[in-house]
């Protein structure tokens, strides 16, 4: 126990190192705009205590991995909690791959948090140690989780960059219908990201206040033969329950603005694991989004990409459009071995098939098939610059959907997860 405790403060510290990484690095990229002596020196000794923040956080981050891994017995990448976290540390090592080969500072200014916003995104799932389920207890959870997991953080660099690119090219000064429409879908963006922020606020907010709603929820199955049978559990909320369980009633819940019940009940048809709880986070996700966004729109008077804009401009756009195909090439193929390849392999060793049309399943394949017509489109169509740069950017929303999305609305055997 005593291992898996310093496995946690030494994540903990991990996280916090992120944190101070991104600054450094922001501080790197805005002094050297705003500096009046030498910029460039300004931005190399920035950029290096940058880089040298974020290779110790990565350290942590690794042997917090090492740790968990032989306090637990095994892998930690079973449950949602573990895969995010290894997630955040492959995207970080992509990070560190691409950083050692173009030395741009601007890309840990972008890439870190989406590595700080995976790991507080972690952080919503239990943390405990969890024996593993017969179908994962097998040499191959090691090879598959964690080689698709490297190849998807590859497409989260490729993402961050051809965010930036975009907000490097957007002209917020022209005022044509094209050029609208470019400002208003690059804010779309800054939008989500606000969201996702707002969904953190939310569940650790509520979480700190030590909000709780339990609910007494009825599940009724019928088997093949037609016989009907009923199974009842509780679920606890820890935000407060705009959508209730399915067929359930209140048990005790704590007081927020006079509700005595959820306004309003889950769908039925909405059956991934913890559904209505996820349901309910996210809904709270997007108003506390919302809330977030149009406080730092009153603040700034602009819109968000626009104050960001001139962060991008000491950076040439080609190479940002370059690097993030390079990124995105190298997580290709190794996203391919893990995802599928290996994938089939382990299915066919589980379940004795090499292909059951699983959501999961099916989500990484359309995956797969969405890189590979960026490839394409990239290589024998030329799409280059801006094209080339939304399709990266969207190509990583499909990424996220597929390791969060598909949990919540649907329901297969790759539904391991559960939620604090």
């Amino acid at each position: 126990m005593s291992l898996l405790n310093f496995s946690s403060d030494i994540f903990l510290a991990a996280f916090f190192l992120y944190c101070f990484g991104f600054i450094f690095y922001a501080v790197a990229v805005a002094g050297a705009r705003f500096s009046n002596r030498d910029p460039k020196a300004h931005l190399q000794r920035w950029g290096r205590i940058s880089f040298i923040v974020s290779l110790l956080g990565f350290l942590c981050h690794l042997a917090f991995f090492i740790t968990r891994w032989i306090g637990g017995g095994h892998i930690p990448t079973s449950n949602m909690y573990e895969f995010m976290t290894f997630l955040a540390m492959a995207i970080m090592f992509a990070f560190i791959v691409v950083y050692a080969i173009y030395r741009k500072p601007l890309i840990g200014m972008f890439t870190l948090p989406l590595v700080v916003v995976i790991v507080a995104y972690a952080a919503v799932f239990p943390q405990e140690v969890q024996p593993l389920i017969p179908a994962l207890d097998s040499y191959w959870l090691k090879i598959h989780v964690t080689t698709a997991a490297i190849g998807e953080a590859f497409f989260g660099v490729g993402f961050a960059l051809g965010l930036m690119y975009l907000l490097r090219t957007v002209n917020f000064k022209e005022t044509g219908h094209k050029a609208r429409k470019a400002q208003r879908a690059i804010e779309m963006v800054m939008l989500v990201g606000v969201i996702l922020i707002g969904f953190l606020v939310s569940v650790f907010a509520f979480r700190a206040a030590g909000y709780e709603a339990t609910f007494s929820q009825e599940t009724v199955r019928i088997s093949d033969s037609g016989v009907e049978s009923s199974e009842i559990a509780d679920v606890t909320y820890t935000t407060p329950p705009i959508f209730k369980p399915y067929n359930s009633h209140v048990t005790s819940m704590d007081s927020f603005l006079g509700m005595k019940d959820g306004l309003f009940e889950t769908p039925h048809w909405m059956k991934g694991v913890d559904a209505a709880r996820k349901l309910n986070t996210i809904v709270w996700s997007i108003i506390s989004g919302l809330v977030l966004y149009g406080l730092i729109r009153l603040v700034i008077r602009k819109p968000i990409a626009a104050v960001i804009q001139p962060l991008t401009r000491a950076i040439d756009p080609d190479d940002l459009d370059e690097i993030s195909y390079r990124a995105i090439a190298i997580g290709y193929p190794i996203f391919t071995l893990g995802a599928l390849i290996f994938a089939m392999i382990w299915a066919y060793e589980a379940w004795s098939r090499f292909w059951g049309w699983d959501p999961k399943e099916v989500w990484a394949l359309i995956t797969w098939l969405y890189y590979t017509a960026f490839l394409h489109l990239r290589l024998s169509r030329g799409w280059h610059g801006t094209k080339s740069a939304w399709l990266g950017v969207i190509g990583f929303i499909v990424v996220m959907f597929t390791l969060v999305g598909v949990n919540l609305v649907l329901v297969g055997l790759h539904s391991y997860a559960g939620v604090d």
